[in-house]
């Protein structure tokens, strides 16, 4: 790609680890031979040439089972730092319902951000699992964390419309 504007060369960075591609090297990147990574593959190469870049898509396979086990380890690696983040996340999230809850902010708005907020969760939740394609061991912690935020979404929700009707 050129190397100005850089805009064009982050815009096809930004897709392609937005799909959780590997960077393998300077402008190598991989991801599994599956379809849901097919669409931002298809996207990222259509930036490049949009850029008059040029881009090489292909398909390729482990020498042997050796290599096949380490690129499946990076990659849920790589999965396992995504869900680690999402894992974090929840938790300001946990904590900001407990900080709204402790100061009885219980308005409207604040219940819409929140209920904004878990949906957030929820699409990165969509998204990761979608790409986690070889099942990082972290992956089953973030359902049961997903599904405590939204029972402490529920919750809050209850109080504010309890603070609301008792007025």
């Amino acid at each position: 790609m050129p190397a100005e504007p850089s805009r064009h060369r982050v815009a096809v960075w930004r897709e392609l680890r937005r799909i959780g591609a590997l960077l393998l090297g300077q402008g190598v990147w991989a991801v599994p031979d599956v379809p849901v990574f097919a669409d931002g593959i298809a996207n990222a190469l259509a930036q490049t040439k949009q850029a008059g870049g040029q881009a090489l898509a292909l398909n390729a396979a482990g020498r042997g089972p050796e290599d096949v086990a380490r690129f499946q380890a990076l990659f849920t690696a790589a999965r396992s730092a995504d869900w680690a983040e999402f894992l974090a996340d929840c938790d300001k999230y946990g904590a900001e319902l407990a900080r709204e809850i402790s100061t009885a902010k219980f308005t409207l708005a604040e219940l819409e951000e929140e209920e904004q907020s878990l949906e957030r969760l929820r699409r990165w939740h969509r998204d990761l699992t979608a790409r986690d394609v070889f099942g990082a061991p972290e992956a089953a912690q973030a359902g049961i964390r997903l599904r405590e935020c939204a029972a402490a979404c529920e919750d809050y929700a209850e109080r504010v419309f309890r603070a609301l009707h008792d007025r």
